[in-house]
């Protein structure tokens, strides 16, 4: 399995993890999902992440879950959100699936960390634990996380954790904080791979501020697929007719508290996974917003067929 860099380009999916109608991991509908992702047009996958439900699954299951997507995936690298309040559970997880072939680990910064230096202090301390040869994501999500990482922090943990190799980028506002990123390595700092979270609600002005594409989720992959192809290859105005086709669903599972249930019901209804179910805590969508979803999923399918 190939590990991830700081030239890491292209889409790497965040993966639901689906469960059956009484929470159980529904391991056949995993498989259908890794497929589905990677027939989309996916780079790699990230699992594990905060909208595949990771704190709502056991680290057995945890396990479990990386080596039922690494085998599926094949040559594809898997990355693999190992985020936890403590460094020995960070550390364990992080063995284990680096064992079974992960290309690399995703961490965010724990919400007690407020300066500069306790940012930098914190991954420099995550790489000395996990040591130099385990490849990390630095998930930037001050919305999730409460933790506003500055850009001169960012180029400090550049320049002093050679083992970061991306920065899942989810800043919002952010822009400026990629074109600052970009600036510091044109005047010689250590290159950084920056993929792009949110839905990709900002993809087409984040890669044309010098992001290498995406790693975040959508009920439509290929969308974000083909916005980052048409637009590293400088054909911004089909990137844009692609992504406003897709924007009004977009948008909608962008809601704060139901975007996963979103996800989830458009990827169930698209036939990729058996049921729409979050684990408990967790509500399935209302008739109301189902039909909102229907409306919105018919007027794209409109859209589509007139950009040909």
């Amino acid at each position: 399995m190939p590990l991830i860099d700081n030239e890491t380009r292209g889409v790497f999916v965040i993966a639901v993890t689906p469960f059956t109608d009484d929470g159980a991991i529904d391991f056949d509908s995993l498989d259908r999902a890794v497929d589905f992702y990677f027939e989309a047009g996916a780079d790699g996958l990230t699992i594990l992440g905060m909208m595949g439900e990771a704190p709502k699954v056991t680290q057995a299951e945890s396990i479990e879950l990386a080596r039922r997507v690494i085998d599926r995936a094949g040559e594809r690298p898997v990355v693999v959100g190992v985020s936890s309040p403590g460094l020995a559970a960070i550390d364990e997880l992080t063995r284990a699936v680096m064992d079974l072939g992960a290309g690399g680990v995703m961490v965010a910064p724990p919400s007690t960390l407020k300066t500069d230096d306790q940012i930098v202090g914190y991954f420099s301390l995550v790489a000395e634990t996990l040591g130099s040869d385990v490849p990390l994501v630095l998930q930037d999500f001050p919305l999730a996380t409460n933790v506003t990482i500055s850009a001169a922090a960012l180029n400090r943990i550049v320049t002093s954790v050679p083992s970061v190799a991306i920065l899942k980028h989810e800043d919002w506002p952010g822009l400026a904080k990629i074109s600052a990123l970009r600036k510091a390595e044109a005047e010689g700092q250590r290159r950084l791979s920056i993929l792009c979270g949110n839905g990709g609600l900002f993809l087409p002005e984040e890669v044309a501020r010098g992001a290498d594409g995406a790693m975040t989720g959508f009920g439509f992959p290929e969308m974000m697929v083909d916005v980052v192809r048409h637009a590293s290859a400088g054909e911004m105005a089909r990137a844009r007719d692609i992504f406003d086709a897709y924007l009004p669903l977009l948008r909608y599972e962008q809601q704060p508290g139901v975007g996963l249930a979103v996800r989830k019901y458009v990827l169930c209804r698209r036939g990729i996974i058996a049921s729409d179910t979050l684990r408990r805590p967790g509500n399935k969508l209302p008739p109301e917003a189902i039909a909102e979803i229907d409306a919105l999923l018919s007027r794209q399918d409109a859209r589509l067929k007139e950009l040909g």
